[in-house]
Order: structure tokens, then C-alpha cells, then sequence
């Protein structure tokens, strides 16, 4: 299958090239000049050099391929308050080319985020599946849950055969290691300074994640399935004792905060369908932060 890739080169983008090289598709990554590209150069069969904003890259991109996995964002738009750019390129663009993909009957797996939930309803008592109304708490939130909501419109006018993947908090060695989920507690901890950080969250490895991408364009799916991506919780507590443990550093951890959230995702779906098993847990957070401390 030939494969046309948006963020090609970021943290979940190269996962996912990746994931499509190891599966025998060929891959046409749309790159930003700026963009950093020695750890994707064996990935990627083909490259469009191109900002998400320059709506001429759209037919080249997808000329002659079979399916988009749509997974770039404008992340210093919105990190800097551009609402206008983060209107143009994260959700213009992103319309523009979904509709662009519906006309060429090509299918597609759109990367959004369990960011379109914010205010989660009592009634779905803790469990939220793909049923809860998107609610999002966050300008980068609503503009996933809008691309998502003008992907089923384009399953209605245009029969666009789509799939939706929502990950959580994605852990995994990051092409920039320091901004590697976990690196700034690795070098906080060796400082033997108490750590105080409150909560936590629900984390997900980047190999699943990829996993999860690829997988609906392997097998056979119903289009507009919905799916969590949320191995476990963790506190970021114990992300430090975990460090503490591996570094050999001792340290004072506050462990005050609540050792469960009061939501966790439904992910029965993701096994069913698509054959992904979230299953690392704990175990699997400690396992990627030993290789991340020889790195740091």
C-alpha cells in the first residue's frame, strides 16, 4: 500500500513511518523544511517539502496514493496563542486536505488526542468509550474534535471510509531526547532535591500508538471507529521512584496525590478490532525509563 504521512518527522510521525516500513507499505511524508530528517531518511520512500499551510502541496501528496494518515500539528501556533495560524493550518488545512483524500475515495486514519475530552459526564461512571460527546477543555482539544466531527460529514456526502485514534499522554524515546516524556524528571531526581510535582495521567508507549495508526489500513475495520489509546495511569510520583530506583539516587517523593484517576478510557474496542493489546503498564514505563537514563 502506498501511504501518504503528515508530520512525518515528529515523535508519533516517525513511530508511524516506521511501523508503515516494517509492513511493507511505501511511504510519501510531507516534511518542513525546518524539519529535522536523518532519523526518518530510511523511512520514508518519498518526501513533499512543505508547510501544512501551503495548500499546493495537497495534490502532490496525495496524487497516486491509497490512503492519508493525517497526523501533523502546527505546535508552535499553538504554544504561542496564533489563533489565527492555529485556525489556518491546524484546522483549515487539515479540512482542506480530508476533503481533498474523500474526492480521491482514499482511506484515512486521522491522529487526534483524548484532548477532545475535558468535562466527562457521571453517567458513563468512570469508563468513557467512543460513544461520550467530545467536550474539549483546550483550543488544540476543540480543533481535534472539529476535524474529527467534518470527517463523519465527509462519510455522509462522500462515503470517506475514516478512522479516528485518540492517544493519551505518549511516552518513548523521542527523536529530541530532552523532550522525552520522563527526561526532566531523570534530571531533577540526580539533583537529590526533593520532588513535590502533584497528579499525574495516563500514558500510552509511541509503539503502540503506532501500532494502532497502521493497523485499520492492514485489516478490515468498520470506518468511523473511535479508539482510546490509555495503557495506565501513573503518578508522576512514581515516574521519580522509578527514576530513583534506576539512577540509585535516594530522594524525598511527595505521594500525596490520589493513586487512581477518576476516569480511565475503554479500550476493549482497540483489542477487538484492530488487535492491539495495552498492556505494558507500570512495567513498561520502568523499562523505557532505564534505556532513557543511559541516554540522559
Amino acid at each position: 500500500m502506498h501511504v501518504a504521512l503528515t508530520g512525518s518527522t515528529g515523535f508519533i510521525g516517525a513511530a508511524v513511518a516506521a511501523e508503515l516500513s516494517r509492513s511493507g507499505c511505501t511511504v510519501r511524508g510531507l516534511v518542513r523544511q525546518t524539519s529535522r530528517r536523518d532519523h526518518v531518511e530510511d523511512l520514508l520512500d518519498e518526501t513533499i517539502v512543505a508547510d501544512m499551510a501551503d495548500r499546493t502541496m495537497q495534490e502532490p501528496l496525495l496524487d497516486g496514493v491509497e490512503a492519508l494518515i493525517h497526523n501533523a500539528v502546527d505546535w508552535n501556533a499553538t504554544k504561542n496563542g496564533d489563533l489565527a495560524r492555529h485556525l489556518d493550518v491546524n484546522l483549515s488545512a487539515s479540512i482542506e486536505l480530508l476533503d481533498l483524500a474523500a474526492r480521491r475515495d482514499l482511506q484515512v486514519v486521522f491522529v487526534s488526542s483524548v484532548a477532545v475530552h475535558h468535562d466527562m459526564l457521571p453517567q458513563w461512571n468512570g469508563k468513557i468509550d467512543a460513544t461520550h460527546p467530545t467536550r474539549p477543555g483546550s483550543p488544540y482539544g476543540a480543533c481535534k474534535a472539529a476535524i474529527e466531527a467534518h470527517l463523519w460529514s465527509l462519510h455522509a456526502s462522500h462515503n470517506l471510509q475514516f478512522t479516528i485514534i485518540r492517544p493519551s499522554a505518549v511516552y518513548g524515546i523521542d527523536p529530541r531526547l530532552d523532550r522525552s516524556i520522563g527526561a526532566k524528571i531523570i534530571t531533577q531526581v540526580r539533583t537529590g532535591k526533593p520532588f513535590t510535582r502533584m497528579g499525574g495521567g495516563k500514558f500510552v508507549h509511541v509503539d503502540d500508538v503506532a501500532a494502532s495508526i497502521v493497523r485499520p489500513l492492514q485489516c478490515d475495520t468498520p470506518s468511523g471507529g473511535i479508539y482510546h489509546l490509555a495503557d495506565c495511569y501513573a503518578r508522576w510520583a512514581e515516574w521519580a521512584q522509578m527514576v530513583s530506583d534506576i539512577v540509585d539516587v535516594s530522594i524525598e517523593i511527595d505521594t500525596s496525590s490520589p493513586t487512581a484517576p477518576k476516569n480511565m478510557f475503554e479500550t476493549d474496542a482497540l483489542a477487538k478490532n484492530l488487535g492491539v493489546h495495552l498492556n505494558r503498564g507500570h512495567a513498561g514505563i520502568r523499562t523505557y525509563l532505564e534505556e532513557l537514563a543511559t541516554l540522559c
